[in-house]
């Protein structure tokens, strides 16, 4: 898997989080747990993508 195809993935999973993040902050039923769980694994997947294009402009 070359690094963009990897970055567009963790793009886009990043992008579902946030939708999930925001649908989850709407719910009435919003379990703060649950919210701060996606919030942490959205901030992990934002310094993996970071990192990466960091790499990859070293690279070249």
């Amino acid at each position: 898997m070359s690094l963009q195809t990897h970055l567009s993935q963790l793009a886009r999973k990043h992008e579902a989080l946030e939708r999930e993040i925001h649908e989850a902050i709407h719910r009435p039923s919003a379990n703060d747990l649950h919210i701060a769980e996606l919030k942490r694994r959205k901030l992990l997947l934002k310094d993996e993508i970071n990192r990466l294009r960091g790499a990859g402009d070293t690279l070249h």
